[in-house]
């Protein structure tokens, strides 16, 4: 009698497989951005959310994890420690593929994460106030190579602050001191804490008209700051762009990246997107999977060029 029992379940199971199979999403969706609320990472992955939620009709929310001087790996660690359901998802920039496996959290090693889609590139700039006594990167080598400059930036092993670094030794300096912050922004450099500071173009506008932008980080020039060179354009060995996506674990369902994939497109497509690009200089778009996951292969050995003078 058991045996009959057990046989009529299974069959039971083959014939309703989808009866205990919720269709994704069921529950609430948190995406993970590991640094503070405000920057443009931030900013497009509430939209994600809110577009998410009202798409699926579930609850989805922006949790933010910012990791100081550790950068963005204790929050990525935290999205690697979740299920590979698409319920925990990762807003990350170029650092945690590139950089992420080599810091030292053994949840990042090896890299745990596929690529859903990149969105953003960041309008990541070299800035110091209009007061200092250099105005380009080659006025900062010049003034640096005989006095100490302050570096701020968001972590020492994040790529920014790495190309930042390679442009220094490649124009023949080095920065007398550098220092990881959490929030880089025109107070940064007004009260001295900073002489030159490594962030995203938002963070400064409310006073750009007293900082000189020294390099931008990407390769295109900014159209808020036309006149100012690329690093790309001043060493092309260092050509790289600064970027933001959307992340899961390997094991991740295909049809459960597809439906996170077909919000974020809708979401950059859109007017208030592109609003925002025109405001910050931002580039917004939508980059799907394979086309990022090549992106950062191609980063990759750019990042080798940036890591073998860093490590001269």
């Amino acid at each position: 009698m058991k045996q009959l029992i057990a046989v009529t379940a299974a069959v039971a199971a083959l014939a309703f497989p989808m009866s205990a199979m919720a269709e994704y999403p069921e529950k609430p969706v948190e995406f993970v951005v590991p640094f503070p609320p405000g920057d443009l990472e931030d900013v497009l992955t509430r939209m994600i959310a809110d577009e998410f939620q009202k798409t699926y009709d579930v609850p989805a929310a922006v949790v933010n994890k910012p990791g100081g001087g550790g950068g963005p790996f204790p929050g990525a660690a935290e999205v690697a420690a979740a299920p590979a359901d698409g319920y925990t998802i990762g807003s990350f920039v170029i650092g945690v593929p590139l950089v992420g496996p080599q810091v030292g959290i053994p949840a990042l090693n090896p890299n745990p994460f596929d690529p859903v889609g990149i969105f953003l590139t960041y309008p990541f700039v070299i800035a110091a106030s209009k007061d200092a006594p250099y105005a380009t990167m080659q006025e900062l080598a010049a003034y640096a190579k005989d006095n100490d400059v302050a570096l701020g930036h968001f972590g020492t092993v994040l790529i920014p602050t790495q190309v930042t670094f390679a442009l220094a030794d490649k124009l023949g300096f080095q920065f007398g001191s550098d220092a990881a912050f959490d929030a880089l922004d025109c107070n940064t450099l007004a009260s001295g804490d900073a002489d030159v500071i490594n962030t995203t173009l938002q963070l400064i506008l409310p006073c750009l008209d007293k900082v000189n932008v020294l390099a931008s980080i990407g390769s295109k020039r900014i159209p808020l700051t036309p006149d100012t060179p690329t690093v790309g354009e001043i060493e092309p060995d260092l050509n790289v762009a600064l970027w933001n996506g959307l992340f899961v674990r390997k094991e991740t369902p295909a049809d459960v990246r597809e439906k996170i994939a077909a919000v974020a497109s809708k979401v950059m497509a859109s007017e208030a997107a592109r609003k925002l690009a025109a405001e910050t200089g931002a580039l917004i778009y939508w980059q799907n999977a394979e086309e990022s996951a090549a992106q950062i292969e191609k980063d990759k050995k750019t990042m080798a060029t940036v890591e073998a003078l860093n490590a001269k």
